[in-house]
């Protein structure tokens, strides 16, 4: 990596997170059920835009498993700060996958017809610059699909490793995408099958000042199948509706040009 690129770039996700990553993307319950939410999400959004081959960018792409979805809905392109995150997306054979940071994307303007940041805008210190620079190289008609965790009574081990500086709520969200320069079209909470799960092992873990070096032992392989179908399921809701709380928030918004 250029030095100098480098050290403009702001803080990435501790190291030891990305082999992590790179190994259960495509098989751990939590990603295979977000990404068919994602999937979802993503069709609905590709049959409103006039390209019917789309220009999509992957802000914050990590290891690429998304990136290898999205390309089956067009033209899919990755952006990550990382180095070793680049260089796992290689590895999974996806190449147009560049080097650069949320804030400053080395892309030029209205370059792109859907812009997705997946659990990235929370890792930013300033979120409303960072978005400010999607809406940059979206094209006037194009869509934005964020989603981020949620709430910030549920902070756990994952957001200290991944170096999250906060969780929203819907509310908190949408402002920061209208100060950005977005109408949202549609929002919603995620992921409320494991709430109270995930509230209950957060909270023991803190009040017994647990420490793990990832939450991704949380990965019981022969409940991945059951647990990612019925995160998954809640697809079928948010197609058509909202939910009124979940570990994760959702929105689509359109840029105001």
């Amino acid at each position: 990596m250029n030095t100098s690129v480098a050290a403009d770039l702001p803080k990435e996700m501790q190291p030891h997170h990305y082999p992590i990553l790179y190994q259960v993307e495509e098989r751990h319950w939590w990603y295979v059920g977000r990404r068919r939410i994602i999937q979802s999400l993503v069709e609905n959004i590709c049959k409103t835009l006039n390209n019917p081959n789309p220009r999509i960018l992957d802000v914050g792409c990590g290891t690429g498993a998304n990136l290898k979805m999205l390309a089956t809905h067009g033209q899919a392109e990755g952006v990550d700060i990382s180095q070793q995150a680049v260089d796992f997306c290689r590895e999974r054979g996806l190449d147009s996958v560049k080097l650069g940071a949320a804030e400053a994307l080395p892309y030029e303007n209205d370059s792109f017809d859907l812009v997705t940041a997946l659990d990235v805008v929370e890792h930013l210190d300033d979120d409303v610059g960072g978005l400010r620079e999607m809406r940059r190289v979206l094209r006037g008609d194009g869509r934005l699909l964020l989603f981020v965790p949620a709430f910030m009574f549920l902070w756990g081990v994952q957001d200290d490793v991944s170096n999250h500086r906060r969780r929203y709520t819907v509310p908190s969200l949408l402002k920061s995408v209208e100060a950005a320069g977005f109408s949202v079209e549609w929002s919603s909470y995620a992921n409320i099958s494991f709430f109270v799960p995930v509230l209950v092992v957060r909270s023991v873990m803190r009040w017994l000042r647990l420490r793990a070096d990832t939450e991704y032992g949380i990965n019981i392989s022969l409940m991945n199948g059951p647990f990612g179908h019925l995160f998954a399921a809640e697809r079928f809701v948010l197609n058509g509706g909202r939910l009124p709380f979940g570990v994760s928030a959702v929105c689509i918004a359109r840029r105001v040009n």
